[in-house]
């Protein structure tokens, strides 16, 4: 809030505000910073207010009348330079005309000029009032300009509301003040606020930390926000010892109606002026209860929107949770698909290595026996060329003869082995081994995420993922959670969640949508609910989940419920406790639901004044809530006084039995579905026979009283077990 009550030009509080004609406000004083003197009328500036050391032009012979001369014509046309150049600043304190000062800026950054008084009565060259000079002032939020009338600034209303405000702020302020720099705890009450250091000091720390002297010898203590001391600070309540506004036209009269033409509040004199006689006038109290009603709609609107903002940031809060886990999914996926790519192209480069090693070794052997072939032949043929040139040398003819035609033969044979083809290699050392990469290359210099999910074909989803440790029971509600596996690449539009009946009977959908988290409530206590989901796509609905148990809550835990309740029934202690603003009776329903099952809570009677009489029992949730519970159809109740209570239901009241509640008494209601019928007890103790039978649907708790008694509800009991004798209805 403190932004709202801070000046849009000095940006500091509110001081004396002012509401100009466009509805912003802003300080009195920065308001006569703010206002300036408009071209038109610098022709009627006295000589007074020329820049120091600039002679006035000498004063023309002027129409009979006696009218002002004009200026120079150079100023007179607003030539020549800013206005800055042209006028000096009035000063407050003597009276009299300061050296020239430039023009002014505002935190906005709008160019101003002080505001030029109005001459001295009777100086020569004096123009018109200061009402005609022309003044003029612009708002420093919307850059509107407003005229300054004959009146100037006192022409514009006082905002004294905002002015009260504001002193309420500074004395809250005043009071949480404590020094910034104290090792004491608590820290001493600040005494001092340097404006420079925007520090409080108490008293002892100012003369330790911040001395009057050295850097620190020109720096502005000030009193602390609020304290009497202090700007506005006067130490008066907001609301006590104001007086009634005064008509700004008429300081006598006070505002008794409201004009709506004119939009402003006005008194009896100024209808009587006749200013307003046209206009729509009407009391000044009824449009206050009006303007008050409108603006609390207008609020509420704008509560609306902001609890829709609220929810919208828990939303984007979870919508940035939701991206860190999908992108860790999706960056786990991705490292996933390139690994299982590498370790393809591992074992794939492994297949080819072994390729490669077979051809070696084959060359290789292959080289090998022809090696060995090829020098078992030479070494052979060798021996048989040494062998011939020795019986070449011998001189025996018959010798020689007899074995020639043989050895003829054997050398041509040796000679027939070395055929063409036998002395060449039957291998090349080039291996015929070709591997085409580059389709392979390109097609990962080409990976893309789009390129991925369009040669991926769209076929039904996968299994979803229940993920157990969000999956969670509350009373009689449930939720699960699942999400799709990390490695899926089939698009997802939507899951279906199924479950139960409770008794193991048939499936049926309670959700369909794309969210992964549903909750479902109204189900039964006690009870055992077996729930699966899967996931549809545009080529149909992918298989079941696993399915998960879910066992309900046992015994019910709840509080009374503030949006169902009358609005004059006030709760406290976290909803657990109830009261009435009213001497009427009131109904307020718990938040839980039963249909099913044996439940049972207990109200303790907190106060109990002037003998009234509270009703507990149950109730349809459309229950008339401005009366008495059992009034009508959807109640069933019991009412009690100090001495004895009745059974109601359609306003029939039944079994009067002896015994009330005081306080400090405890009431306890047992609705048994499983039998249809609904018990009371006081103090433990049954209240009377069975109130009700043959009870049949949905029922909520419900409790009606007034502002006589104030009541606390006890939730989450079990079912009593050992039931004392019931007392006797009296006849």
């Amino acid at each position: 809030m403190e932004e709202e009550l801070k000046c849009p030009v000095c940006g500091s509080l509110f001081r004396e505000p002012i509401i100009l004609p466009c509805s912003h406000n802003v300080c009195l004083p920065c308001a006569r910073t703010i206002a300036v003197q408009t071209p038109e009328s610098e022709q009627h500036l006295p000589a007074l207010l020329h820049p120091r050391g600039t002679a006035a032009p000498a004063p023309a012979p002027g129409p009979p009348g006696g009218s002002a001369a004009p200026l120079d014509p150079e100023c007179a046309a607003g030539g020549g330079g800013d206005h800055a150049d042209k006028l000096s600043l009035h000063s407050e304190t003597d009276s009299g005309y300061g050296s020239y000062t430039p023009s002014l800026k505002s935190p906005n950054g709008v160019r101003v000029l002080p505001l030029v008084p109005a001459p001295p009565a009777g100086a020569a060259g004096a123009a018109a009032p200061r009402g005609a000079a022309g003044s003029s002032l612009t708002c420093p939020q919307c850059h509107r300009s407003a005229s300054l009338e004959q009146r100037g600034l006192r022409g514009f209303q006082r905002n004294r509301l905002l002015e009260a405000i504001v002193q309420r702020y500074q004395q809250g302020r005043a009071a949480a003040a404590k020094c910034q720099l104290c090792d004491r705890s608590p820290a001493e009450p600040a005494a001092v606020l340097c404006e420079q250091c925007e520090v409080l000091y108490c008293a002892a720390c100012q003369l330790r930390c911040h001395p009057a002297r050295g850097p620190f010898a020109k720096h502005r203590l000030a009193p602390p926000p609020g304290h009497p001391g202090a700007p506005g600070g006067d130490g008066k309540g907001a609301g006590g010892g104001r007086k009634p506004a005064t008509c700004a036209e008429h300081d006598l009269e006070h505002y008794s109606m409201y004009c709506v033409s004119c939009r402003s509040p006005v008194c009896y004199q100024c209808l009587e002026d006749g200013r307003h006689g046209k206009h729509d006038v009407k009391a000044l109290g009824a449009m206050w209860k009006q303007h008050k009603a409108q603006l609390s709609q207008a609020l509420n609107g704008v509560s609306d929107k902001a609890k829709e903002a609220k929810e919208f940031l828990v939303q984007l809060k979870n919508l940035l949770q939701q991206i860190q886990e999908n992108g860790l999914d999706y960056e786990a996926c991705l490292v996933a698909q390139c690994d299982a790519l590498v370790d393809a192209l591992t074992r794939q480069k492994a297949k080819l290595l072994t390729k490669v090693t077979k051809e070696r070794e084959h060359k290789l052997k292959v080289v090998w026996d022809q090696i060995n072939h090829c020098t078992l032949k030479l070494r052979q043929s060798t021996g048989l060329m040494e062998y011939c040139l020795e019986v070449i040398k011998e001189n025996d003819p018959s010798g020689f003869l007899q074995i020639s035609d043989a050895l003829i033969k054997r050398v041509q044979v040796s000679q027939e082995q070395w055929v063409k083809g036998a002395l060449e290699p039957k291998v090349s050392a080039e291996f015929d081994l070709t591997l085409d990469s580059e389709p392979l290359l390109e097609a990962i210099h080409h990976l893309d995420f789009i390129q991925m999910k369009c040669r991926v074909p769209v076929t039904v989803p996968p299994v979803p993922l229940l993920q157990l440790e969000k999956c969670c029971t509350r009373n009689n509600s449930v939720t699960l959670a699942w999400r799709m596996p990390p490695l899926s690449h089939n698009p997802v539009e939507g899951y279906i969640l199924e479950l139960d009946d409770g008794d193991g009977g048939q499936f049926r959908e309670v959700y369909v949508g794309k969210e992964t988290l549903c909750t479902i409530d109204g189900l039964h206590f006690n009870s055992t609910y077996n729930a699966r989901v899967k996931a549809f796509n545009s080529s149909g609905v992918g298989p079941y989940s696993k399915t998960v148990i879910l066992q309900t809550s046992d015994v019910a835990w709840f509080t009374f419920d503030p949006s169902s309740a009358h609005r004059d029934i006030v709760l406290s202690n976290d909803n657990q406790t109830a009261t009435c603003s009213s001497y009427d009776d009131r109904v307020v329903l718990g938040t839980a639901a039963f249909s099913k099952g044996v439940h049972y809570w207990e109200l303790h009677v907190d106060r109990y004044d002037n003998h009234p009489d509270p009703a507990f029992g149950i109730a349809r949730i459309n229950v008339v809530k401005d009366m008495m519970l059992g009034k009508d159809d959807k109640a069933w109740a019991m009412y009690v006084d100090n001495n004895r209570s009745w059974f109601m239901h359609c306003n029939s009241h039944t079994n009067r039995t002896e015994g009330g509640v005081s306080k400090g008494a405890t009431v306890g209601v047992l609705l048994d579905l499983n039998k249809h019928n609904l018990t009371f007890y006081i103090n433990g103790q049954q209240q009377g026979p069975p109130a009700f039978e043959n009870i049949e649907g949905v029922f909520m708790p419900a409790l009606s009283l007034n502002r006589n008694v104030q009541v606390t509800l006890h939730t989450g009991l079990e079912v009593p077990q050992c039931v004392k004798q019931p007392k006797l209805p009296s006849n």
